[in-house]
């Protein structure tokens, strides 16, 4: 029996990206509801051909094309109601070694996606962003975090478009990220590399992820960014979990150190933002800086108050234990799907 997703009914729905980890998992919620039709627009023809084959429906509707080319963008967000934009380079160290590709695809892609969806007077979109957005260190998170600025500055010109940005931080098991790889090395029969078993991540799942974003599309107002609140755990814990489950205790770990562009901890708000969110239970909801080019309030009026607040980190968010972290994992599909 068909869902009805009431806010979806009948319209057009494009995810910019879409042939990702976080496309699929919205077409898993989404394909089987009243929802009019699913655009996916990417790059890439193998994966959308997959993807073709494994929904096998005529709600979706796939175009090949580059965030990167405006005319491109434009012609599939004719006709689209709402957009959800996961386009983009996500990868540190290929954004290290490439930091203007990043620039080209993050920054410039996303002002293509907004510029776009304005003209073609788009209801809402939400854009993707990373905790790596937060104090970033490397030209990923430094690209994610001039995404987030030029979703803002759009916002404030745009009328009929709500526009907004969702911030989140590890996706669990999603493509190359780092349980994946551990599994691979596990099967392989090779050591564990971890980096630093003192570093903190988020922990999110694929379902998180998608319901930040549908939270930010129903509640959202133009410039808003959202944060879910997520627990954390060290990569050692992480390490431990999964050897637990694959039953391999025993399993040789290295401690290979800290990689180039990589934090000991990640925000996923920083002090500035907790100052003025919003604690709307399971989120927060950090409103736009509206201020105009009045120099007075950046530079000769100050903040007492900013004194007082800290930064929303994974290392003063819920820790997990080895107990909790497995309970997580065990959650996942990707998980189940190696335990079959």
């Amino acid at each position: 029996m068909m869902k009805k997703q009431s806010q979806f009914s009948n319209k057009t729905l494009l995810i910019t990206g879409g042939t990702g980890s976080f496309g699929n998992a919205v077409l898993d919620r989404f394909l089987d509801t009243d929802i009019g039709e699913i655009r996916i627009f990417s790059r890439d023809e193998k994966k959308q051909d997959d993807m073709r084959k494994r929904y096998q429906s005529e709600k979706l509707k796939f175009y090949i094309g580059d965030v990167r080319d405006y005319q491109a963008v434009l012609n599939v967000m004719r006709g689209v109601h709402f957009t959800f934009h996961a386009a983009a380079l996500k990868q540190v160290p290929s954004c290290e070694f490439y930091p203007l590709e990043a620039v080209k695809t993050n920054v410039n892609g996303t002002e293509n996606v907004l510029e776009a969806a304005v003209t073609c007077n788009v209801e809402r979109v939400v854009c993707l962003s990373t905790d790596k957005a937060v104090y970033p260190i490397n030209a990923m998170g430094i690209s994610k975090a001039m995404m987030e600025k030029v979703t803002v500055a759009k916002s404030r010109m745009s009328t009929n478009t709500m526009i907004c940005c969702t911030r989140y931080g590890n996706v669990m098991a999603s493509r190359g990220s780092v349980i994946p790889l551990f599994i691979d090395q596990v099967q392989q029969q090779k050591a564990i590399s971890v980096t630093d078993p003192n570093m903190t991540r988020f922990m999110m799942t694929l379902e998180d992820a998608v319901d930040l974003v549908l939270y930010a599309f129903e509640n959202g107002e133009s410039g808003d960014t959202f944060v879910q609140k997520a627990p954390a755990a060290t990569i050692e814990v992480l390490a431990k979990a999964l050897l637990a489950l694959l039953d391999k205790p025993k399993h040789k770990i290295d401690i290979i150190g800290t990689r180039h562009g990589e934090k000991l901890y990640e925000a996923l708000c920083s002090r500035e933002e907790m100052l003025v969110a919003k604690d709307e239970g399971s989120y927060y909801r950090i409103p736009a800086d509206n201020r105009d080019l009045n120099y007075n309030k950046y530079f000769d009026e100050g903040s007492k108050e900013l004194s007082k607040v800290e930064d929303y980190n994974s290392h003063n968010t819920h820790r997990l234990g080895v107990e909790e972290m497995t309970q997580l994992l065990l959650k996942l599909d990707f998980f189940k799907n190696i335990s079959s």
